[in-house]
């Protein structure tokens, strides 16, 4: 199998940051929980503009 010569540094930049995360993640005091809390807040505005952007789109073709 042929390698795809600029993929490899984003896969090899990939791999690093989940095992950086995951040292965070399972780090001492408050990190975990403000991991946590970061996470569902980028959740939450993430799927709460794709939601308005849908909205958007949806009345760019509606027949209204």
């Amino acid at each position: 199998m042929a390698s795809v010569p600029f993929l490899d540094p984003i896969v090899s930049n990939l791999i690093e940051m989940i095992n950086l995360f995951s040292n965070v993640a399972t780090g001492e005091g408050l990190a975990p929980l403000l991991l946590l809390i970061g996470a569902i807040l980028v959740a939450f505005s993430m799927g709460v503009f794709g939601v308005l952007t849908l909205g958007g789109l949806g009345s760019l073709f509606s027949l209204e």
